[in-house]
C-alpha cells in the first residue's frame, strides 16, 4: 500500500513550535512494563520521506538509526517511510496511535520529532523523548563569491537560494522586512539549492546544517556562517522519537538502546556515514 500523500512539508510546520517555544527537557520515562509491538518481533519505525540526509524514501541517517535500535531490542526492523501531513499533530496520530484512514501506519516509533513543550502538550496521545540530534540553520557561501562575511548585510546583491515552504526560506525572505526578497532562488529541497551553490549559481544557501554538512563535505571553498535570525532559536532544536503514550516500557527500551549507540560510538558512526557531526544535547 502507498504511502498518504500531502503537498505540506514537515519542516516549515514545526517552525511554529520552533520559534515559539524552545526545546523542551523530555519527561523521564519510568515505566516498568514490557513494550507492546504492533507485530510480534519486529519494530515498526516511522521516518519522513523528502527529509534528506535523515530520511529520504527509506535510506539516511533515521532509517539507519532505526533499524539499529531494533537489533539493539533484538527485533526485525521494519521502515514505514511517509510524506509528511499538514501538521505535526497529523503525522503523530497517522503514524503513532491511530494511523491513517487509509490504512498505512500506525508504527511502534516515530524518528524526527521535535523535543518541544508545546508539541508535547498538544498530542498528550504520544510520549515525546530521546532527542538524538540539535539541528540548527546555517548559512554556507561561496569564498570566491563572498570573501567576507561580517553579517547579513555581506548578502546584499548576492544569489541566495533556500529550500521551497522550509524554515530557512521562511527566514530569509522574512528578514529586514523582506530586503533580499528579489534575491532569494527558490529550490524544491535544500539539496538542490547546495548543489547549485556548488556548481556556481548560487553565492550562499541557507540551510540546516545537517544538510549542508551532508553535501560540501568540509569543502573550505565553501565556510559555514552562523547568522542570528531573531526568529531562530540560537541553539537550534533537538529532535527525538515518539511512541504512544501507553507504550511506556518501549520508549524505556529506545531509550536504553539510544544511550548505549551513543557510549560506543554507533550513533556518531551513523552521522558520520553521511557527512552529517552528530550533536545530542
Amino acid at each position: 500500500m502507498s504511502t498518504p500523500t500531502s503537498p505540506s512539508r514537515r519542516r516549515v510546520l514545526a517552525a511554529g513550535l520552533l520559534l515559539g517555544a524552545g526545546a523542551a527537557v523530555p519527561r523521564a520515562v519510568l515505566a516498568a512494563d514490557a513494550p507492546a509491538l504492533r507485530e510480534a518481533g519486529i519494530l515498526k519505525v516511522a521516518v519522513y520521506n523528502d527529509l534528506a540526509p535523515f530520511s529520504d524514501h527509506g535510506q539516511g541517517i533515521d532509517a539507519d538509526l532505526g533499524t539499529a535500535l531494533a537489533g539493539k531490542l533484538g527485533l526485525k526492523p521494519a521502515l514505514l517511510p511517509f510524506n509528511a501531513g499538514d501538521d505535526l499533530g497529523d503525522d503523530l496520530r497517522n503514524m503513532v496511535w491511530k494511523g491513517h484512514y487509509l490504512g498505512y501506519g500506525p508504527a511502534d516509533v516515530m524518528l524526527h520529532v521535535p523535543v518541544d513543550r508545546m508539541l508535547m502538550n498538544a498530542n498528550p496521545q504520544v510520549e515525546i523523548f530521546a532527542p538524538y540530534y540539535v539541528e540548527t540553520v546555517r548559512l554556507v557561501r561561496s569564498a570566491q563569491a563572498i570573501p567576507r562575511f561580517d553579517g547579513v548585510d555581506a548578502l546584499a546583491g548576492k544569489r541566495i537560494g533556500v529550500e521551497k515552504v522550509s524554515i530557512s526560506g521562511m527566514v530569509m525572505l522574512g528578514e529586514g522586512g523582506g530586503r533580499f526578497r528579489d534575491q532569494v532562488h527558490i529550490y524544491p529541497t535544500a539539496i538542490e539549492a547546495l548543489e547549485q551553490l556548488k556548481e556556481g549559481s548560487l553565492d550562499a544557501v541557507l540551510a540546516t546544517r545537517a544538510q549542508i554538512e551532508s553535501v560540501m563535505k568540509g569543502d573550505p571553498a565553501f565556510p559555514l556562517e552562523e547568522v542570528p535570525f531573531d526568529r531562530l532559536p540560537r541553539g537550534g532544536w533537538a529532535v527525538g522519537m515518539a511512541v504512544k503514550k501507553d507504550n511506556l516500557g518501549l520508549a524505556r527500551n529506545l531509550q536504553a538502546a539510544l544511550n548505549a549507540m551513543a557510549a560506543s560510538g554507533e550513533l556518531k558512526t551513523i552521522f558520520a556515514k553521511y557527512g552529517v557531526q552528530a550533536v545530542r544535547p
